[in-house]
């Protein structure tokens, strides 16, 4: 059975993990954000901004848990699988904060190929600040905007979904994959 896996990405607080809920509410096999995940691990272990603090460190253990749901995703049972974020978005936020990442980085976006990626514009009227998301509205912007250089750079075609309500952003996804 040929997989059909799925990139749903954006800058931080443009509704990703929304969608992904009303996914797996629809029924379909999703894999949520990490970074979350590990931001709050950190934490319990006294690391307050792991990003920020140890950013390679962090990035590594993004791309590998990002490596391991793409890996797992191709053994799901269905044919389409839903991921939020995918590798490039590592490297998007590397060089949004200036730093440089071994080879291997690049070497995995390049290997590890998604069949569409569909990118959330940043959205204001939604957009929260919290425990996890440390970044203001101005930066997500500009992280946005890494996100699709990088995209791009990998030669991905971006589909930029539209403001709307999560049914509405839902159904556009589907009408793109039809």
């Amino acid at each position: 059975m040929k997989k059909e896996i799925i990139i749903i990405t954006g800058g931080p607080g443009t509704g990703k993990t929304t969608i992904i809920e009303k996914l797996i509410e629809k029924g379909y096999a999703c894999y949520p954000e990490i970074s979350r995940e590990v931001t709050l691990e950190a934490k319990r272990q006294g690391i307050d901004q792991l990003f920020l603090t140890e950013p390679l460190l962090f990035s590594q253990m993004l791309l590998d848990g990002r490596l391991k749901q793409f890996h797992n995703a191709l053994q799901e049972e269905c044919s389409r699988i839903f991921i939020d974020r995918g590798l490039p978005d590592v490297l998007a936020y590397m060089d949004y904060i200036g730093d440089d990442y071994p080879e291997h980085f690049d070497v995995h976006c390049i290997e590890t190929r998604y069949d569409s990626v569909f990118v959330l514009p940043p959205w204001e009227e939604i957009y929260v600040s919290d425990e996890a998301r440390y970044e203001n509205f101005e930066q997500a912007k500009v992280i946005y905007e890494h996100l699709k250089l990088t995209y791009k750079k990998y030669g991905y075609n971006l589909i930029e979904v539209p403001i709307g309500t999560v049914e509405d952003r839902v159904d556009f996804i589907f009408g793109h994959l039809k």
